[in-house]
């Protein structure tokens, strides 16, 4: 029987191929048989090495970054003029202590200047695995010594962090969550900034109050500041406090985004427990934590964040009540609830009662609506399960107000009595003879008057 002849494929006849080898052959003999594939430095070529980098004094950081995309020969040309004293110096600029210019055009320019040259290095860094672009980008970077966690001998008056940060914020920028493991890790690592942080959060508050500055300045200017995205600051803020238990999670965030002396930058410790603050002192406080409850990350959950907050409340030591709920109401609706539903599950309605108080009354003074109190104390009651529950609630509330009252008008009788005592001891001085005659009296006068308040 006769063979069938296949007709599920496609034969490809041997004369196109041999026509295709003659065309291929006349290309090549009309071109000529110098012909040579064209190089990846394209017309760059003729020129000598020099002659090139002398062309990249003339463009601009942004146009340099354009170039080094053509081809992984150029973007290595342009690597090692990076690497070249003239271009290093041209390009890393550090006229970070100039405020001279008005209107901080000096410092949005300079930060503009950084932010591109984190995009040049970005892409001529593109083929190299993460732990060798970070080795490199070190390299260069380190002959800047404000860029450095003790570098610049005035932070404060300093933009090299700041420049820094966005230089790392444009780097880093669309890398996934693992490559930015690494980055932290090797700041951490090069900074040696966990034992820093061992450092303060372990010692007494305030006793290293030049180390705690510079923690807060790294952390804000060079891993926190700069993101656009709520996500991409909650991962930064997390890799700091995560590795550290609470109270110490507490510490490190009130180092960073506590209330500091408008003088000389540092943490001020004791705002919160000597007198009612405003809402400008907590309000970095109030946004860290709005920023991780809001997360959408497995690391924090709603019983995490109260409990951080809980105990930020009595770093160093308790707070004021007022100044704890201006907090929890900077913070939003959804952590002021969650937190005071905590308290009323866990059966501390006298603490809840009291806070309710001071609720109302930093709503008097902020001078909000104070339907809002009303509303949020309604919720609370509908946490409790029982009447009775409930009834104890209300009845703890009556009772924290009628206390708080009579706190405030022993305070008020207080200074009447010493303003009257203050016009007795003028009355006193001006009837004395010599001043150094009643130095020891008045002395002992002083101090029985202040036993007696």
């Amino acid at each position: 029987m006769a063979s069938r002849i296949n007709t599920n494929f496609t034969l490809i006849p041997n004369q196109k191929l041999r026509r295709s080898n003659r065309q291929t052959s006349c290309c090549s003999k009309t071109l000529g048989s110098g012909f040579q594939p064209i190089s990846t430095f394209g017309n760059f070529k003729a020129l000598p090495l020099e002659i090139f980098q002398i062309i990249l004094k003339y463009l601009s950081v942004k146009d340099i970054s354009m170039l080094s995309m053509v081809s992984k020969t150029v973007s290595q040309h342009i690597i090692n003029y990076i690497s070249t004293s003239s271009g290093s110096k041209r390009l890393l600029l550090q006229d970070f202590h100039n405020l001279e210019l008005p209107d901080r055009r000096q410092d949005s320019a300079i930060l503009e200047h950084y932010r591109s040259l984190g995009l040049l290095f970005k892409r001529c860094t593109l083929l190299l695995p993460t732990k060798e672009r970070l080795k490199y980008i070190h390299k260069i970077l380190t002959e800047v010594s404000c860029f450095k966690f003790n570098g610049c001998a005035a932070p404060m008056q300093c933009l090299g962090l700041t420049c820094y940060g966005m230089f790392l914020q444009t780097l880093t920028a669309g890398w996934d969550e693992l490559e930015c493991h690494r980055v932290y890790n090797f700041l951490c690592e090069l900074t040696n900034l966990c034992r820093k942080m061992q450092m303060a959060v372990c010692s007494k508050p305030g006793s290293a109050r030049k180390l705690e500055l510079r923690i807060r300045l790294f952390c804000r200017n060079v891993l926190l500041d700069h993101w656009t995205h709520r996500s991409d600051s909650a991962f930064w803020l997390t890799r700091i406090l995560k590795p550290w238990p609470m109270v110490n999670q507490a510490r490190l965030l009130y180092i960073i985004f506590g209330p500091i002396s408008p003088q000389d930058g540092q943490v001020v410790w004791q705002k919160m427990i000597e007198e009612p603050t405003d809402e400008f002192s907590l309000k970095g406080l109030a946004d860290a934590i709005k920023l991780l409850y809001d997360a959408s990350t497995e690391e924090w959950t709603a019983d995490d964040v109260i409990s951080l907050v809980d105990e930020l409340s009595v770093v160093p030591r308790e707070w004021l009540l007022e100044n704890n709920a201006r907090l929890l109401m900077l913070s939003g609706n959804n952590i002021c609830f969650t937190f005071m539903a905590s308290k009323a599950v866990n059966g501390r309605t006298i603490e809840l009662a009291r806070l309710i108080v001071f609720l109302a009354l930093v709503c008097e003074k902020e001078l909000y609506c104070m339907d809002w109190t009303v509303k949020m104390m309604q919720k609370v009651c509908k946490v409790f399960s029982t009447p009775v529950e409930r009834n104890n609630f209300l009845q703890n509330v009556a009772n924290a107000f009628a206390c708080v009252i009579m706190e405030m008008l022993q305070s008020i009788m207080s200074a009447q009595t010493h303003a009257v005592s203050a016009s007795h001891v003028h009355e006193f001085l001006m009837s004395q003879p010599s001043a150094s005659q009643l130095k020891k009296p008045l002395a002992c006068q002083g101090s029985a008057m202040s036993g007696r308040l």
